[in-house]
């Protein structure tokens, strides 16, 4: 872009310095100048919108391809993540099914837990009793 810059500025000056050159150094009459100077203005205009022209065009181009490429890019990307996101549910649902699993394993063992538990205190309350009747019999 610097580049076509200091083309088209060196194009301009190189104009401008021919242009005041040939009026000063013409032997021509100032009809025939003129003419000349006419001609060399409509030519450098017409180089100069034959530049735009293709500069237009070719920043036109280099437009439609990025944006090409930032498309194909934005898709394997999003295609990338939604795969990568797939996954990670199918981990976390594997992993959740693994601890609902452990969870009803630990309710389960602890519901045996307690039923023996409280079976062996009730008996050990008994026992209890029964020992302690014993000793106020054996005083008593």
């Amino acid at each position: 872009m610097a580049k076509s810059g200091s083309t088209f500025l060196a194009l301009l000056t190189g104009a401008a310095i021919g242009a005041g050159l040939g009026m000063l150094y013409a032997p021509e009459s100032g009809e025939e100048t003129r003419r000349k100077l006419g001609e060399n203005a409509r030519r450098t205009q017409d180089d100069l919108n034959k530049r735009y022209r293709e500069t237009s065009s070719n920043l036109s181009t280099r437009a439609k391809k990025a944006k090409s490429d930032f498309e194909l890019r934005l898709e394997e990307t999003l295609s990338s993540a939604s795969y990568k996101a797939d996954e990670i549910l199918s981990s976390l649902e594997s992993k959740l099914e693994e601890l609902r699993k452990q969870n009803s394993k630990f309710q389960k063992d602890r519901s045996e837990g307690n039923g023996s538990k409280s079976t062996a205190s009730a008996s050990d309350t008994g026992k209890g009793k029964k020992g302690a009747g014993a000793t106020d019999n054996a005083v008593g």
